[in-house]
């Protein structure tokens, strides 16, 4: 068991990267966004490629972050410019980049980073008496600790108000002279910027990046994301962002612990599966709270 609650807490520090870029859009612009499933091994093929090709990991994961914050720019361009509504936006994204992706990844549909550096090897290079496990929580936990700092620190500036205004009510941010446009855009690249960064650090976790390894990842950050609003309820910004990573781990502790259950045979394809049936229960507990009070 204790195997098991290391693992996931392994898996859920690396997602709860990309649940916290899905909680931008998602919660604090009330926008569907779909992108997600596309951005995600956006980063993880900008890392992969360019550490294949001899680029530190540092610089290789800071292009990954790069290549969302582009993917972010052009789908706010096209839902407010061009006034395409946000759930086509994500559509039209994320079919966009399965094409880009290939190409980025050269024509093939996986990339091997076996024998090569990532941030994490260089990280128990660093600290060869700690297991590989420890590591990557340790990387990964710091990682988060500054990306939730500056979330935080920015949405308490004047711009940060502005955007979480957007978001709120839309028409009255208008009415108060705020360009709310200007901040969806803004929103789209956040909220894409940290999923691709979340994708290259699963990449460079698992040793591989995959053209199809971005299939469901909306559906696992917004159970990381309900979860934590459960588990959670209302809180300051800054609790909430970090309580998206318990979140995460109860999300990922409840999938390990069916997959390695002994009562019923579960392959890894039934997956999915059992995600969107945990996010559907987790969907529903806050109205039977409500009908139970």
């Amino acid at each position: 068991m204790i195997s098991i609650i290391i693992s996931s807490l392994t898996q859920a520090m690396v997602w709860a990267v990309m649940a916290i870029g899905v909680y931008i859009t998602f919660r604090l612009l009330d926008i569907a966004d779909l992108s997600a499933e596309g951005a995600f091994p956006l980063g993880a093929a900008t890392a992969a490629v360019a550490i294949s090709s001899g680029i530190h990991p540092i610089i290789a994961t800071i292009l990954a972050i790069v290549s969302g914050l582009i993917a972010g720019l052009i789908a706010g361009y096209i839902h407010t410019k061009l006034k395409i509504p946000a759930l086509l936006t994500g559509i039209l994204v994320l079919t966009g980049l399965y094409s880009i992706n290939i190409h980025v990844m050269k024509g093939q549909p996986n990339i091997t980073l076996l024998g090569k550096q990532s941030i994490y090897s260089l990280g128990q290079a660093a600290l060869p008496i700690l297991n590989r496990n420890v590591v990557i929580i340790l990387i990964t936990g710091l990682i988060l600790f500054f990306v939730i700092l500056g979330l935080v620190l920015f949405l308490h500036t004047e711009v940060g108000l502005a955007f979480r205004a957007s978001g709120d009510n839309d028409k009255m941010s208008q009415a108060n002279g705020i360009n709310t446009n200007r901040m969806k855009i803004l929103g789209y690249m956040v909220g894409n910027g940290l999923i691709a960064l979340s994708g290259a650090l699963v990449a460079q976790k698992d040793g591989f990046a995959d053209i199809g390894m971005g299939i469901g990842t909306i559906v696992i950050g917004l159970a990381s994301i309900i979860v934590a609003e459960v588990v959670l309820p209302h809180t300051s910004i800054g609790v909430r962002l970090s309580s998206i990573i318990v979140g995460s781990f109860i999300y990922r502790l409840i999938i390990d612990v069916l997959l390695n259950q002994p009562f019923i045979l579960i392959s890894p394809g039934d997956l999915r599966l059992f995600s969107a049936i945990i996010l559907l229960v987790v969907l529903c507990l806050p109205d039977l709270n409500k009908r139970k009070a």
